[in-house]
C-alpha cells in the first residue's frame, strides 16, 4: 500500500468522502489516504494527526515527497487535538483501530467538532461501543459496510449529526443498516462469529473456574441473537 494504491479499507474509506472536502485524518499512519484523496481531487485540504512519533515523521515524508506541505498539514497531536477551528473541518475518518479506542477519540475531543463534520469511521471490532456513542450524541448512520481484507472482517460506518434516533440493541449490535442490506460478506462474518461464540459457550460449560454470570448471559444472548438472524434467511 502507499498513496497511490490505498488498501481495500481504505479505498472504501475513500468512497465515502465528500466532494470538496476539508478532512481531518486522525491516525493518520503514512498519511496515505489525505495523500490520494488530494491527489485524486476529492479534497481540498487536510490535517493529518498522529499522537506517535514514528507514523508523525512518515506522515510528515509522504507529504514531503508528494510536494503536499501547503495542502496537507500534519501534526503530532493526541486524538481530536490535531484540528483548529480554523481548519474549517467537514470530515473525520479515524481508521484501523478498536472501536472502542475510536469511540474514546471522540468522546474526549467533543468539543474540537462542531457537529457539521461527516464522520468516516472503520473500526478494527468493536463496533457496537461505537455505534452506542453515535447515537447517544445525535448521529445517524447514514451508511454501513463490512469487507474482508487478508482473512479478516472490517466494517465501515458514516455517521452525521441529525434528527435524534434510538438504534434497538441488536441493531447497534449487528449495524442498522447491515441488518436491512445483509450482504453476503455480512452473513458470512456473521457465520464465523457464530462459531467462535458457540465454542467460547462450549469452553465455558468446561471451565474449572466459574465463568462470570453476566459473562455467560451476554455470550448466550449473542449466540441467540446470530442464530435468530441467520435463521431468518433461510
Amino acid at each position: 500500500m502507499n498513496e497511490q494504491t490505498l488498501s481495500l479499507r481504505l479505498e472504501r474509506v475513500a468512497a465515502h468522502m465528500p466532494a470538496g472536502a476539508h478532512l481531518a485524518d486522525i491516525g493518520s499512519d503514512h498519511a496515505y489516504l489525505p495523500v490520494a484523496l488530494l491527489h485524486r481531487g476529492v479534497i481540498a485540504t487536510a490535517v493529518a494527526g498522529e499522537v506517535a512519533l514514528t507514523p508523525f515523521r512518515a506522515a510528515e515524508r509522504t507529504v514531503g515527497e508528494n510536494g503536499l506541505e501547503r495542502r496537507i498539514s500534519v501534526r503530532l497531536a493526541n486524538g481530536l487535538a490535531a484540528i483548529e477551528p480554523e481548519d474549517g473541518i467537514t470530515a473525520v475518518s479515524l481508521c484501523g483501530m478498536g472501536g472502542e479506542t475510536i469511540r474514546d477519540i471522540l468522546d474526549s475531543g467533543k468539543a474540537r467538532l462542531s457537529g457539521r463534520e461527516r464522520l468516516i469511521l472503520q473500526p478494527n471490532g468493536g463496533e457496537q461501543p461505537l455505534r452506542q456513542w453515535l447515537m447517544d450524541n445525535g448521529y445517524r448512520i447514514l451508511c454501513e459496510e463490512v469487507l474482508r481484507e487478508n482473512r479478516f472482517y472490517y466494517e465501515i460506518i458514516v455517521a452525521e449529526r441529525g434528527k435524534p434516533v434510538t438504534y434497538s440493541a441488536e441493531e447497534l449490535y449487528f449495524g442498522p443498516l447491515q441488518m436491512q442490506a445483509r450482504s453476503p460478506t455480512f452473513l458470512a462474518k456473521w457465520q464465523r462469529l457464530l462459531r467462535q461464540k458457540q465454542k467460547t459457550l462450549a469452553s465455558f460449560a468446561k471451565a474449572r473456574q466459574a465463568v462470570p454470570e453476566q459473562k455467560l448471559q451476554d455470550t448466550a444472548r449473542q449466540v441467540r441473537w446470530i442464530t435468530e438472524l441467520l435463521a431468518e434467511l433461510h
